[in-house]
């Protein structure tokens, strides 16, 4: 009890967004604490027999969203939230404390409006509705926990990854995502958003009144007190919400900020702060030349990835790499806390080899993490059964996992896992190429100071960094504006680019793409329909932009590009196609066995592949983009110069050639 009120109390006072949303109950019947909640809290939440469900509104109905609180619950928070937006995740402990202030009084419930920037918003949402098809509420939910707790980490196979943790399979996921209907769901909710004038995230109705962004606990209050005590006076009690939504209550005008707005929570990746390791369980040598910190949940699915990226790390790396672990059990996970002290007791009986044989045991067996199976681990460690029940029954080890948890607070280490090379950061469970780029660096980094500095031993190095690293958490520089919708920009041209239609076309069109890339993929229907609609009076190119966090997006291009040489703009196409509807099967031997399924000569393929013939030419196409001026993400369109970013409907492409038609004639 008092555990889970503290984990609360800390993501509250810390603000530590992603990191700890609030665990509210779902609309299903449940039975034990809620995950994150005491017990109190989470009995006041759970639906129970009494007054009938709420009327639902015409304005801004509830319908079939997923839903968190009871259905009689006199006021309604309608949140159009995105899963890529940084302050929708700040605002979370903000709702936890406003279930844990009004109880059954309140209910949340989810509206998608993911945001056209934010290329990873659209997908999760999708994935978020077929979860909710699958796995109910109880699983849209910790879906949904999960993906904010890592929302700098939101890849296709890290969707799949949560959906899988949740009871819904990657096939299942993959087909229903295929099917468009989750689309058409997450439209509606934009449409929604659109007529109610939800133009920004995030954005809440409560009980139709509307409030507009991350606001503190305070502005909630301020809108929720009036709006429960009139729905108290309506009669019948399930008419509050259709009522009050047809006549909102007016939202009270916001404080005027008296000094300076806090800037948002965007830690800048190129400073060194100080992580100390002093009495945390590490592994590697003190003498090691980079020391890796990592604030981790034993139950989270994407610390278990990373941990055997870290094992495989500690291979290539050996004693120049130190791995020191910190707890950070985030409180919608309720094993994790639990697992946390068992690993602790575990090094408290068998010191540093026995943390590190409970902490294997417990990222092998994530799922099982309860009560029994964590006392079998103690039994098969050998440890004093009696000692590691009397420390977990008291939580002996609590004050070593705040302590941890503060550190984290303090250097926003929000979500799990997040690492420090050497004070660098690195966010979630990235690719060990990304790892390795921060370990060599530092490591060299590490040479080049004890050479220059030959006092300083091996041991003394990191405390010798530390001590000059910075206390608090810096900014990053805020985004560059938005790209000027009527600017012309100018493209360099690529002759050799495959291309639809005639030179002479009055429009151009330049596309920047990425094999590997979804959206990428999902614009291909809209493209058609260009070719079909304009025809001859446009000219459609397509110019190579491979991501370099896409590990085959370069090769594709490569053997794309030579297809076209083989085949030209026709073979250049149904190979396109086929990349695009295997995107997570783009080996090498892959893209040699689909180019054989078309007749391309293969030998030829493989020595443009083995030689880069073609690599050359894709780097000038992306130094073209790069060299434009605009943020160029993928997928990218130059329509008769003018910048067009993302897969958008086709109404919008046809809208921007329309007038580039018009202002050609």
């Amino acid at each position: 009890m008092r555990r889970q009120r503290a984990s609360w109390v800390i993501a509250v006072a810390a603000v530590a967004c992603a990191a700890r949303p609030p665990a509210v109950a779902t609309t299903t019947p449940a039975t034990g604490a809620l995950p994150g909640y005491g017990a109190e809290v989470a009995s006041a939440l759970l639906p129970a027999a009494g007054p009938a469900a709420m009327r639902d509104a015409e304005r801004i109905p509830v319908g079939e969203s997923p839903v968190r609180g009871r259905a009689d619950a006199l006021v309604t928070v309608v949140v159009f939230s995105d899963f890529q937006c940084p302050f929708c995740a700040r605002v979370l402990p903000t709702l936890g404390a406003l279930a844990e202030r009004y109880g059954d009084d309140v209910r949340f419930v989810w509206k998608n409006n993911p945001l056209p920037f934010h290329d990873r918003a659209r997908p999760a949402a999708e994935a978020a509705m077929v979860v909710f098809a699958k796995a109910g509420a109880e699983g849209f939910w910790r879906f949904h926990d999960a993906l904010f707790a890592n929302q700098r980490d939101l890849t296709t196979e890290r969707l799949e990854d949560a959906a899988e943790a949740v009871g819904v399979p990657r096939a299942v996921l993959r087909a229903e995502l295929a099917s468009g209907r989750y689309a058409a769901q997450v439209d509606a909710d934009m449409a929604l958003a659109r007529s109610v004038g939800a133009t920004g995230t995030p954005n809440f109705f409560i009980n139709g009144t509307q409030l507009t962004g991350a606001q503190p606990v305070e502005r909630f209050v301020a809108v929720i007190d009036p709006v429960l005590a009139l729905a108290r006076a309506i009669a019948p009690r399930e008419s509050a919400y259709a009522v009050m939504v047809a006549n909102p209550v007016p939202a009270p005008e916001a404080p005027r900020p008296r000094g300076p707005a806090a800037p948002p929570s965007n830690p800048d990746p190129a400073q060194r702060l100080r992580v100390p390791v002093s009495g945390a369980p590490a592994r590697g040598p003190a003498t090691a030349l980079v020391t890796m910190v990592v604030f981790s949940d034993f139950q989270c699915p994407f610390c278990e990835r990373a941990n055997r990226t870290i094992t495989a790390l500690r291979a290539r790396y050996g004693a120049d790499l130190r791995v020191v672990f910190r707890h950070e059990p985030l409180p919608f996970h309720p094993n994790a806390r639990p697992a946390a002290e068992a690993a602790l007791e575990a090094r408290a009986q068998r010191g540093e080899a026995g943390f590190w044989a409970m902490h294997d045991l417990l990222f092998a067996h994530r799922t099982e993490l309860d009560r029994p199976h964590l006392e079998g681990f103690a039994r098969t460690l050998g440890l004093d059964l009696a000692r590691f029940r009397e420390a977990l029954d008291q939580h002996t080890h609590e004050a070593a996992i705040v302590a941890d948890e503060a550190l984290a607070a303090s250097a926003e280490a929000t979500g799990t896992p997040h690492f420090f090379v050497n004070g660098l950061r690195v966010v979630g469970a990235q690719p060990e190429a990304v790892f390795v780029t921060a370990i060599d660096g530092a490591r060299a980094a590490a040479l080049a100071y004890l050479a220059a500095h030959p006092r300083t031993t091996r041991t003394a190095y990191y405390d010798t960094l530390m001590a000059t690293a910075d206390t608090t958490v810096r900014r990053a520089a805020p985004p560059a504006p938005a790209d000027d919708p009527d600017r012309v920009y100018t493209v360099a041209p690529n002759p050799a680019a495959p291309a639809f239609g005639p030179v002479q076309a009055r429009v151009n069109i330049d596309h920047f793409t990425d094999f590997e890339c979804p959206f990428c993929a999902r614009v291909g229907p809209t493209i058609a329909q260009i070719r079909a609609r304009y025809g001859d009076r446009v000219r459609f190119r397509w110019r190579h932009y491979p991501l370099s966090f896409h590990d085959h997006s370069m090769i594709a291009a490569e053997a794309a590009q030579e297809v076209f040489v083989q085949q030209g703009n026709d073979g250049f196409d149904r190979y396109r196609e086929a990349l695009f509807a295997h995107q997570r099967e783009l080996s090498r031997e892959d893209l040699e066995r689909y180019a054989g399924e078309q007749g391309v000569d293969l030998a030829r393929l493989r020595a443009a592949l083995d030689g880069h013939t073609h690599q050359a030419l894709i780097r000038r196409d992306m130094a073209a983009a790069d060299a434009t001026g605009a943020s160029i993400g993928t997928p990218a369109f130059f329509i008769a110069g003018r910048f067009v970013a993302g897969a958008l409907p086709f109404e919008e492409f046809q809208q921007r050639i329309d007038a580039a038609l018009a202002a050609a004639r």
